[in-house]
C-alpha cells in the first residue's frame, strides 16, 4: 500500500465506531412515522438478493460510470401517484447517512429502473437529463450517482436503495431545480403510502481494488 492508503486506513481506524446511523435514514423521518417498516419488496435481479454482495462495475472504483443496481418492486397500492428513490449508506463516518443518490417525480406506472436510465442525455442543459422517466436530485457529491467507496479498512458498508411510494405528487414549486433530501423530505409529509427497500453490501479491501486493475471489467 501506498502512504495515502495507510493515512485512509489510519483514519478508518479511527472512526471505526462512526457507522450504523440507521436512526437518521430517509425513511426514519417524520413522514415515516406511521409506516417504521418496509411494506413491500424491491429486488435487484441483476445483484441478488437484498445484502448480497457488490461488485466492484456497481462501485466507485468504476468511475465515472459506476453502475447503478436494477431494482424491480410491486406497485403497493392504487393509491400511488409518484415515488421516489434515494441511495444511503448509514456506515458512512459521517454524522448522518452519505447520499449517494436522489430521484424524484418517479411516474406511478414505473415498476423498475436500470442502469441505462440515470445516463445523462443533456450533459449542457442547467438541468441533467436522464434518460429514465424521473428528475434528478442532489447527492452529496453533486452527481447522477456516486457509487460505493466506504474508507480502506473501515469494514463492510450497506447501501440502502429506497424506494418511497407516495399518494400525492411532489410540489415542484416547493423544490430546488435539483432538489435536496431535506426539501424532499419536508414535502413528502402525509404523502407516504409505503415504502420498501434493497440492500447492497461492500467492503473496501485492497486486494480487491488490485486485482479489478489487473483484470478492468471482470
Amino acid at each position: 500500500m501506498g502512504l495515502l492508503d495507510y493515512v485512509e486506513y489510519g483514519a478508518a481506524w479511527i472512526f471505526k465506531n462512526a457507522k450504523g446511523h440507521d436512526d437518521k435514514l430517509f425513511t426514519k423521518g417524520p413522514a415515516f412515522i406511521d409506516l417504521p417498516e418496509a411494506t413491500f419488496e424491491v429486488e435487484s435481479p441483476d445483484c441478488g438478493p437484498s445484502g448480497s454482495p457488490m461488485k466492484l462495475e456497481y462501485t466507485q472504483w468504476n468511475e465515472p460510470t459506476a453502475r447503478f443496481p436494477e431494482l424491480k418492486w410491486t406497485k403497493p397500492s392504487l393509491d400511488v401517484k409518484e415515488y421516489v428513490l434515494i441511495c444511503e449508506d448509514p456506515d458512512a463516518p459521517f454524522p448522518t447517512p452519505g447520499t449517494h443518490g436522489l430521484y424524484v417525480k418517479v411516474p406511478e406506472h414505473v415498476i423498475g429502473v436500470t442502469a441505462s436510465d440515470f445516463e445523462v442525455v443533456d450533459e449542457g442543459a442547467a438541468e441533467k437529463k436522464l434518460r429514465g422517466p424521473f428528475k434528478l436530485g442532489k447527492n452529496r457529491r453533486g452527481t447522477v450517482y456516486t457509487g460505493p467507496r466506504p474508507p480502506l479498512g473501515h469494514g463492510p458498508h450497506r447501501y440502502l436503495y429506497e424506494v418511497i411510494a407516495l399518494k400525492e405528487p411532489l410540489d415542484e414549486k416547493k423544490l430546488s431545480v435539483v432538489p435536496t433530501k431535506d426539501e424532499v423530505a419536508e414535502d413528502i409529509k402525509g404523502k407516504v403510502v409505503g415504502w420498501g427497500v434493497w440492500v447492497g453490501v461492500y467492503e473496501h479491501r485492497k486486494e480487491g481494488f488490485e486485482a479489478w486493475v489487473k483484470t478492468p471489467g471482470s
